[in-house]
């Protein structure tokens, strides 16, 4: 589509864009604080307007690298990513990310509209559950030490599942990716710190795929980002600095709540 005149940006009303907005400061908080909060993006794309499937994976995607990039430099100024074992984690998740990433825009090619919000509403609800697993088994997990090594094999696996669902739905890296790593027994801030550099490639790659495929909407993928960085910062302050259990039982709530309507909208 070309770079404004066919903007989905334009045709919106003043209050699906200030719900767009809030959905992308709360996008930007969820991806630092808990991990799992860059599909609230892909949610609000696919709720508030008519862009097909691969329009909201490839507008919501673009907005990743950006927030990759702030949370990438934020757990490296806090000391997560100076870790030996952490920066092995976070660069072998970004090396597996190319496979994955056509596997999931590949599959977004042949879904229709249906398919794509019963897909969402169940990934959705999947995640909103695994959220709520988490904080009831995480207890001291955030006072863990540093992971010890995982087999390289195994990260790679964690990375092109990642990249995969990442690319097909228009995530951030984080979205799956900490929820894997925790189950793995990778600590919490180390797990977040390792996601937002798998998010910096697996994003970039999604990016100039759906680029080539002319699937992005550049005025509203620069909307909606902003917000979402801003929100970065400060979720990352939130996971440093105040307990992020409570955000983290919202934001499974507000999922497990979203994920019927998601799989009827699409219809």
């Amino acid at each position: 589509m070309s770079l404004l005149a066919g903007s989905v940006l334009f045709t919106l009303g003043p209050a699906a864009l200030l719900k767009l907005l809030l959905i992308s400061l709360a996008a930007g908080i969820g991806i630092a604080a808990v991990g799992p909060g860059g599909v609230l993006m892909t949610i609000g794309l696919f709720a508030l307007t008519a862009m097909p499937p691969a329009a909201v994976a490839g507008t919501a995607i673009v907005t990743h690298i950006g927030t990759g990039i702030v949370g990438t430099a934020a757990y490296a100024r806090s000391g997560e990513l100076r870790h030996r074992a952490t920066r092995r984690l976070a660069l072998i998740l970004a090396a597996s990310a190319p496979p994955g990433v056509l596997a999931g825009m590949m599959v977004n090619a042949y879904i229709s509209k249906q398919g794509f919000g019963i897909l969402l509403g169940a990934f959705v609800a999947a995640i909103g559950i695994l959220v709520l697993h988490r904080q009831r088994s995480a207890g001291h997990a955030a006072a863990m030490p540093p992971p010890h090594a995982l087999p390289p094999a195994l990260c790679a696996l964690v990375g092109i599942a990642v990249a995969t669902l990442a690319s097909l739905f228009g995530l951030g890296g984080p979205m799956v990716c900490v929820p894997l790593l925790i189950a793995l027994k990778v600590p919490v801030l180390s797990a977040l710190a390792a996601a937002q550099v798998q998010s910096v490639a697996g994003s970039a790659l999604g990016t100039a795929g759906y680029a080539l495929g002319g699937a992005i909407d550049w005025p509203m993928a620069v909307f909606i980002a902003i917000p979402q960085m801003i929100g970065v910062v400060l979720g990352w302050k939130i996971a440093r600095r105040l307990p992020a259990r409570t955000l983290a039982y919202a934001l499974a709530a507000v999922l497990i709540a979203l994920a019927p309507y998601l799989a009827l909208r699409g219809g």
